[in-house]
């Protein structure tokens, strides 16, 4: 339901001449974590080093600073960023990765561009921590035992575990430690080329008290919580080796559709050996059914023949391996050809001549293949004149022979060679030769019709060969290019009536094609072969196909429409139209490109311009969208305190933002701000920002208006402070530019409500520019409360002869923060200004690697009654603070003074500067540039860096007071 909303008042937007700052920026980047890590070292002199459990869920965050707003990826230095994305990369801020495996460790790098100047890398490595169970095995010295186990001889065994980091072991007989040197009958050592990855507990000539339980612990020292793991095994003098045996043929020969049963049993070894089966082609069968050593194929097929293997194991010495062959019967591929007399340079079949019949099948086993010959329906038996021969298998597997010597006229018929396989079961192949007069060698032919083939792109084409002869041979077709493959992707096609057919024509198969006759199913002679050339006529490709352009009203635009390519390329037109408006046509000549001018833009020509070029395959079509829309606003991202608290219930965010190619098109004359509340909720306050609609569960923006005067400079920062924002709820922001053209591109973000903490990275500055002076606030257990002010803006009854006559840079206008010893104050009486909360790296647990930063600040102290001023740190938690982190009294000139400290906090902190009032009124202390940089601060002969926070500009005021929904929005700046 719509709700109406009524005015009480006039909008009034302010705006003077300020100077743009060009706030655009090459990219920064820092990762950090949020995930369960267990260890983290941060940079050194080598690199990062994220630890986490295996199983836990990775998450990092690549923090970025740059103007336009970089944009993110994550890639993997082996593999990919995660599972799902496969030789891909992840375009989030966050890379979050639940239940990481060991395989997904390695290097992850954060990249960051936005295209001014490198981009910027950053990366971690990602350790990822693991103990597997450890597994015990036996050996002994002299080979393996093939009967009882070992008496009197020297047995080892071996404890390995696959771990991250590198495992310690320990060996325990009952409960009995192990140690070297405790028992003359033990050795405990590491192989050399194990590199601590196995240990072995040597028994030396086996005694009655090395028959025990052996117990080998696998440790990794409990780091990231990681538990020790123990298996244990029992040494007797039954310990055996496995030995078994397969109740089986071997090979298994079976009929497709069976069902085969492999059985595999153990005949010796101590404990129990476990028995398994494997396949060397790969997986187990899906419908396998295994049951202890038995395993069960139910209606098997030629795609589950190979060798299948039971192996036995039971940790003691190597484990037994028996294997077995299962072939499947099959018959397939039957296929035929006749080789006229060898002796003679003739092709054809004569009477009194040598003519060979062969026939061709796949069979397996190949052993169980026979041949049986047949005339017109007759068995043959090989004669002096008919001679039956099967060929050798190596040569031409599964082929026979049936050579008539002296050819007569009584030899013409039907010849059937039928092959079957011994075993039974599967359908015999039964092939048909005609030999007659009729029998002649092949020729091929293409009709004159047929080449050369012209068709368009997208169309289906049939390439024709005709082939004569009888027997009529199979058709073999490949490009005439013998490098280049078939449209199929195969480099040969056949084809049994000599057509090939070729669906959705493309470009690309322009060429020339070969048909040649095949050996198969007809002469073995000198192949016939014939060409076929096929040309595909296809519609120009043009550039651009699609191309905006932004310009404002009363400029001129040229566009431009290329060919590049076309077939045919004679005989090329062009058209320009606007819409359906015809605008211009014309014929090439020898140029490759056609222009369009519009000497001068109008709300008439605006719109999209289509320039089609046309030949006879169809038109290639450049278009062209003419806009006056403006660019979009670029958010910016890296104001340090944008968020500050007016009242305990509600926030205030400082909203920055440039925009993009002010230039390009007319004048910005307002933007249009949408704001809606993230939650679908009611937002209810005294002086409420806003009032989520909600229609059929859609939240509707609530928008305003602000007026622009003047032009916007490239690189120029624009603020517009939000004011009676709700905690802690977050608000969606949409900015549109509104030209005389109208809305231009828009541009959406999301701002939260976050606890004051670091507000910028690594670093914290604050000149006190801006109106939160960055989230300091005033003690409320004090006499009297520390005062902004500038040179400029101070009063001008100020007691002279005490505080600063300039900020810190020398300027009237900067802001400082400074205590009015003036009457009423007191000496002694405190004045207490508290900075915001600090957080910081999570602690090592193995060791204290506290994050050490820089904390510095100017001071001003001149006057004849200086008090006192101290800087204190209060870390979390902390109630009661005696001594100063730094102090410092008296009078210190007319000039400002910069203290630098190396602070070491081991948790969340704040800082509380304290003056104290001297004797008389001309004590006043003032302070600028705070800043918290990390790292240790640099020598007094290093210059430091001086950074200031806070816009510079000048404030413009903007009231609505709607009747239903109030919204307050404050402080435009830009």
């Amino acid at each position: 339901m719509d709700v109406a909303i009524g005015l009480l008042g006039l909008l009034t937007v302010l705006l003077e001449g300020s100077s743009g700052q060009g706030v655009y920026a090459p990219p920064t980047v820092r990762i950090v974590h949020s995930g369960l890590a267990c260890n983290i070292e941060e940079e050194r002199y080598s690199e990062r080093v994220y630890t986490i459990r295996e199983g836990e869920t990775l998450e990092l965050t690549c923090l970025v600073t740059g103007h336009p707003r970089p944009q993110i990826r994550w890639t993997k230095t082996a593999g990919s960023a995660s599972d799902r994305f496969q030789d891909s990369s992840v375009f989030n801020e966050t890379l979050r990765i639940s239940n990481i495996q060991r395989h997904q460790g390695g290097r992850y790098y954060c990249k960051a561009e936005n295209g001014l100047g490198s981009p910027a890398i950053k990366s971690i490595r990602v350790d990822v921590y693991y103990l597997d169970d450890p597994i015990v095995t036996v050996h002994q010295s002299i080979g393996e035992a093939k009967e009882q186990f070992y008496y009197e001889r020297t047995v080892f065994l071996r404890c390995v575990a696959n771990s991250n980091p590198p495992v310690r072991y320990s060996w325990r007989r009952g409960q009995e430690v192990l140690l070297q040197g405790s028992d003359k009958g033990v050795e405990i050592y590491e192989p050399f080329f194990t590199q601590g990855e196995t240990k072995i507990l040597k028994l030396k000539n086996l005694r009655p008290q090395d028959y025990a339980n052996y117990s080998c612990i696998a440790s990794v020292r409990n780091v990231c919580s990681i538990p020790d793991k123990m298996v244990s095994f029992r040494l007797s003098n039954k310990t055996a080796s496995p030995s078994i045996k397969l109740l089986v043929d071997d090979p298994i020969v079976v009929n497709p559709g069976e069902a085969i049963t492999l059985v595999c049993v153990t005949t010796g070894g101590e404990p129990a050996p476990s028995l398994t089966w494997v396949r060397s082609a790969g997986i187990l069968p899906e419908k396998t059914v295994l049951n202890g050593g038995t395993l069960t194929i139910p209606a098997i097929t030629s795609e589950d023949a190979g060798t299948y293997s039971c192996i036995a194991n039971n940790n003691v010495g190597n484990p037994a391996k028996k294997s077995t062959n299962i072939i499947v019967r099959a018959l397939k591929k039957g296929r035929f050809w006749i080789t006229p007399d060898p002796y003679h340079k003739d092709d054809n079949i004569q009477i009194g001549r040598e003519v060979k019949i062969s026939c061709q099948v796949e069979a397996i086993p190949s052993e169980e293949l026979t041949f049986s010959w047949f005339k017109n329906g007759r068995p043959l038996r090989s004669s002096e004149r008919m001679v039956i021969t099967q060929t050798d298998p190596d040569v031409s597997p599964g082929t026979t022979n049936l050579d008539i010597i002296d050819l007569k006229f009584t030899d013409f018929g039907t010849y059937t060679c039928v092959a079957s396989l011994k075993g039974g079961g599967i359908s015999d192949i039964s092939i048909d030769v005609n030999i007659s007069s009729s029998t002649v060698p092949p020729n091929l032919t293409v009709p004159q019709e047929k080449s050369p083939l012209v068709t368009r792109e997208g169309d289906t084409i049939e390439l024709q060969c005709q082939v004569t002869g009888k027997p009529k041979p199979i058709i073999l077709w490949s490009r005439a290019d013998k490098e280049v493959a078939m449209p199929d992707g195969a480099m040969q096609t056949e084809s049994y009536d000599g057509i090939l057919r070729i669906v959705n024509v493309s470009r690309e198969m322009t060429g020339t094609y070969r048909c040649q006759t095949s050996q198969y199913n007809g002469f073995n002679v000198k192949p016939r072969e014939a060409l076929v050339q096929l040309i595909v006529q296809y519609p120009p490709a043009v550039e651009p196909t699609f191309l905006e352009i932004r310009q404002g009203q009363g400029r001129s635009i040229t566009m431009s429409c290329r060919v590049l390519r076309a077939y045919p390329t004679r005989v090329l037109t062009y058209e320009w139209r606007l819409g359906s408006k015809l605008l211009r046509t014309g014929q090439f000549d020898v140029q490759d490109s056609t222009e369009y001018t519009v000497s001068s833009l109008s709300r008439d020509s605006y719109g999209i311009y289509n320039c089609n070029i046309i030949n006879e395959a169809g038109a290639g079509r450049c278009s062209f969208l003419v806009t006056g829309k403006a660019y979009a606003p670029e958010f910016y991202y890296d104001t340090y305190n944008p968020l500050w608290q007016n009242r305990p219930r509600v926030y205030s965010y400082s909203l920055q933002w440039t925009q993009m190619n002010p230039d390009a098109v007319d004048r910005i004359l307002a933007y249009r701000l949408g704001i809606r509340q993230v939650r679908r909720e009611i937002c209810l306050c005294r002086t409420c920002l806003l009032s989520l609609l909600t229609t059929a569960g859609q939240q509707r923006w609530w928008e305003q208006e602000i007026t622009v005067n003047g032009n916007i400079q490239k690189g120029e920062l624009i603020t517009y402070n939000l004011t009676e924002l709700i905690k802690p709820e977050a608000y969606e922001v949409r900015l549109t530019p509104i030209t005389r053209f109208g809305e231009g591109d828009s541009t959406i973000r999301v701002i939260k409500y976050s606890a004051p903490v670091n507000p910028h990275l690594r670093e914290f500055h604050c000149g006190f520019e801006d109106g939160n002076i960055c989230l300091f606030t005033q003690d409320d257990t004090d006499n009297f409360d520390w005062t902004k002010q500038s040179t400029a803006t101070r009063d001008t009854k100020y007691t002279p002869n005490t505080g600063p006559n300039a900020d810190r840079t020398g300027s009237k206008e900067g802001f400082y923060m400074y205590i009015e010893t003036s009457r009423p104050r007191l000496e002694g009486e405190k004045a207490r200004l508290v900075s915001p909360v600090f957080s910081v790296a999570p602690k090592n647990p193995y060791g204290a690697t506290n994050t050490a930063y820089c904390f510095s600040f100017y001071y001003h102290m001149y006057g004849q009654h200086i008090g006192s001023l101290n800087v204190y740190l209060r870390l979390k938690g902390q109630t009661a603070i005696e001594n100063p982190l730094w102090s410092s009294s008296g009078n210190k000139g007319q000039h400002w003074n910069q203290a630098r400290v190396n602070i070491n906090p081991p948790t969340s902190f704040q800082l509380i500067f304290e003056g104290i009032r001297g004797p008389g009124i001309e004590g006043d202390i003032a302070i600028d540039d705070v800043s918290i940089v990390e790292g240790e601060c640099m020598k007094s002969d290093q210059p430091a860096n001086n950074l200031r926070s806070g816009a510079v500009g000048t404030l413009a005021h903007i009231r609505l007071i709607p009747v239903i929904i109030l919204m307050s929005v404050l402080s435009h700046q830009r």
